[in-house]
């Protein structure tokens, strides 16, 4: 099941900081890097942010977390994390299905690893188009995608 979570619930701000925590180490992993940006992220941040978070639950418990912003009809996904416990069900594909139909778009954006080749892989599924490599301050060179829609 799918829903918007209230992430300034400190309850809530907590599990999504745990899903957090636990996907982006085996990210940071398979990055190959220790100091991994997304994991100097704290509970207390979370819980103060503006963004949108929508959750995946299954049996109650909160499986995965996407983190959203959308603007004038835009949509810019800043995270997607699924707990590795529900690894490989198909949960990251029905979050990313569910905000890119739930809201009237006229287009998405993503930033990922460039490294990350299953991030990579499901954006493109879902129509998601390479347009911008480049490297930041903390050296992992990243990937941007998007996706348009005709009006």
């Amino acid at each position: 099941m799918i829903e918007k979570l209230d992430n300034s619930n400190e309850e809530i701000a907590n599990q999504i900081f745990d899903i957090f925590q636990n996907s982006y180490k085996i990210e940071a992993q398979l990055i190959g890097v220790r100091d991994f940006p997304p994991l100097s992220r704290s509970a207390k941040d979370i819980k103060n942010s503006k963004t949108l978070f929508y959750g995946f639950s299954e049996n109650t418990c909160l499986a995965a977390v996407i983190e959203i912003v959308i603007e004038d009809k835009h949509l810019d996904i800043n995270s997607l994390t699924v707990d590795p416990k529900f690894f490989r069900k198909g949960i990251a594909d029905k979050l990313i299905t569910y905000v890119l139909e739930e809201f009237d778009l006229t287009g998405a954006v993503v930033e990922t690893a460039v490294v990350n080749k299953p991030a990579i892989n499901l954006y493109k599924k879902h129509g998601f188009v390479e347009f911008k490599k480049w490297t930041p301050s903390h050296g992992i060179e990243k990937l941007a995608m998007s996706v348009q829609y005709d009006i």
